[in-house]
This record gives structure tokens, C-alpha cells and sequence, in this order.
């Protein structure tokens, strides 16, 4: 296993710079954000592009691979986090397209796995949502199949506003629906980006997570929650949430990381822990940014070999 981390967090630096940083501060690999390079910003973290894998070439594929490697990281995924399901037409469809640039572009850089969301239409429940996952995802997974890419979904609802509200932006969240989607879609294409941070607010057993779904997990991010006791104490539970689940670095919250990274050993996982940073607390310049990514370190590195 390794560490790693993704570029989102540095939005304005290159990624040559955000590589060097990484490399001399002990993360060997980087999962790239690949938002559209145009699209901007339509949420925290979110319209960061790192390579515009639209028309990406075979020669500036490898010059990208060659020159990261040469100083010292890897990519572990390419990162891109829309909705895939969403309700309008064309948004959709430009999802999709985008979608596919980076399956391309991974199969290029010879980079393991694209990492997204499934997707969903807030307004409708888990049944239609997945009745709407039976009619897209197939001809996607497909796609990746025949580039010999692995899809892998993070696990976060995408509830964290009143916007999106009831059902959030991402259906893939729990357990059950995991086991669904993938009887649905035969094959190892699909399988999970797992998250530990979403599985403590939705008081998921986080271990149990690891050994029933082992085989699936290709990548895993390392970010930590803590649960606001007085938020939750006024909002309760029924508010799926919001006002008490904080985003927090490795450390900083209540996942047990010895025992996550534990039961990720023993199912064989070896590919990349990759720092996800949207802690509050540690932005607003790169200094800030950088401080934050180093008390994730600190903590992971040890259990991290």
C-alpha cells in the first residue's frame, strides 16, 4: 500500500508542483483531478483540472506519465465527481462524454482506475434512482471494459445542504445498494473508491465494510469525520447529517485508522490510501492546505507500507 493524495485541494498550482511537493514530503501517488477543463468550480473541491484529458494524445499521455514519474509519484486514478444521473438531458450527456474522455485518457497513462460517483436525481427515491443506474451505467462500465479500466464509485451521499435534499446527488452509499449494483452489472469492472469517513456518519460498521467487499475496493480515500455531539443532539439523525458531520483530516476524527488499515491488509488490498482534504480548518492558502496534508501523514504513514 501507499500513500497518496488528491491534487483537488491545490486548484491554482501545476501539477508539477503539486508532484514535487509530494514527493518530498513522503506521498508517492497522486489521484489527479480531471474535471472538464472549461466547467470551473460547481462545488468545494470540485472543477479542478489537473489534465485535460479531452483529445489527450498518446505522446502527451506517456510525456506526463514519464515526467511524474521522474519526479517520484505515480497517479493512482483520475478523479472526476459529477452526477451522472442527473435529471436534465444534456448535463447528463455531457457528463457521460466527459466520463469517457477520462476512461481514454486512463487507458493512455496506463492508470488503473477512474474514480466518480454514480450519481442521482435528488427528488426520487433509491428504487427509481436505481431503476435510472439499470438504463446508464451498463454501456459506461462497458466502456471502461473494453479499455481496460475499473470504475471505481466513492460511497458518499452527496447530502450536505438543503439542495440536495432528500435523496442526494450519489446513490452508491451503502452497503445494500452496493450488492445490487453489482449483481446488476456482471463483471469486476465496477467497484468502490471506499471512503471510511461516509460510513461513520451513516454508522456503518467500517471493518465489516472491508471484509464483505474486499475484492471490490480499487482505491481508497483517507479523509476522517467528526460528529458534531451538540449538532446531532439538536438536529437528530433524520437530518441525514447536516449541521453535525464535519469533514476532517486523518486524525482529526473518529475513524479507527489502525483497524480500517487493518482489515485492508488482510483483504489484500496494495494499492493507494490517498488523502482527501476538505477539513476547514486547513485552508484558505497552501500553506494551510499543505500543514493539513502532513497531520494526515503523520498519521497514516505508519500503518502505511
Amino acid at each position: 500500500m501507499r500513500l497518496g493524495l488528491l491534487t483537488a485541494a491545490f486548484p491554482e498550482s501545476p501539477l508539477t508542483e503539486v508532484a514535487d511537493w509530494a514527493a518530498a514530503n513522503g506521498f508517492g501517488m497522486l489521484e489527479v483531478a480531471c474535471w472538464p477543463r472549461q466547467e470551473g468550480a460547481a462545488r468545494r473541491y470540485a472543477g479542478v483540472s489537473h489534465i485535460d484529458v479531452a483529445g489527450l494524445g498518446d505522446s502527451q499521455a506517456k510525456d506526463i506519465v514519464d515526467d511524474l514519474r521522474s519526479r517520484g509519484v505515480e497517479i493512482s486514478g483520475l478523479g472526476y465527481y459529477p452526477n451522472p444521473l442527473h435529471p436534465d438531458p444534456e448535463h447528463r450527456a455531457h457528463v457521460h462524454d466527459h466520463l469517457r474522455a477520462l476512461i481514454r485518457a486512463a487507458s493512455l497513462m496506463s492508470v488503473p482506475v477512474v474514480n466518480t460517483f454514480i450519481g442521482a436525481d435528488q427528488t426520487r427515491t433509491v428504487e427509481q434512482n436505481f431503476a435510472a443506474f439499470r438504463e446508464v451505467w451498463p454501456e459506461l462500465v462497458a466502456y471502461a471494459a473494453d479499455h481496460g479500466i475499473r470504475i471505481a464509485i466513492e460511497n458518499c451521499p452527496m447530502i450536505f445542504s438543503h439542495d440536495e435534499w432528500p435523496s442526494g446527488h450519489n446513490l452508491a452509499y451503502a452497503p445494500r445498494i452496493w450488492r445490487d449494483m453489482f449483481d446488476a452489472i456482471p463483471g469486476d469492472t465496477l467497484g468502490l473508491n471506499l471512503d471510511p469517513s461516509h460510513l461513520v456518519w451513516q454508522m456503518i460498521d467500517i471493518e465489516r465494510v472491508v471484509r464483505e467487499f474486499g475484492p471490490r475496493i480499487y482505491h481508497v480515500h483517507g479523509k476522517d469525520l467528526e460528529i458534531d455531539r451538540e449538532g446531532l443532539y439538536e438536529r437528530g439523525i433524520m437530518s441525514a447529517g447536516m449541521g453535525w458531520q464535519i469533514p476532517r483530516l486523518p486524525g482529526l476524527g473518529e475513524v479507527p485508522w489502525d483497524r480500517f488499515v487493518a482489515a485492508l491488509y488482510r483483504a489484500d488490498y496494495d494499492h493507494v490510501m490517498c488523502v482527501e482534504h476538505e477539513d476547514r480548518d486547513f485552508e484558505g492558502s497552501d500553506e494551510l492546505v499543505k500543514r493539513g496534508f502532513l497531520i494526515a501523514r503523520n498519521t497514516l504513514a505508519p500503518l502505511v507500507v
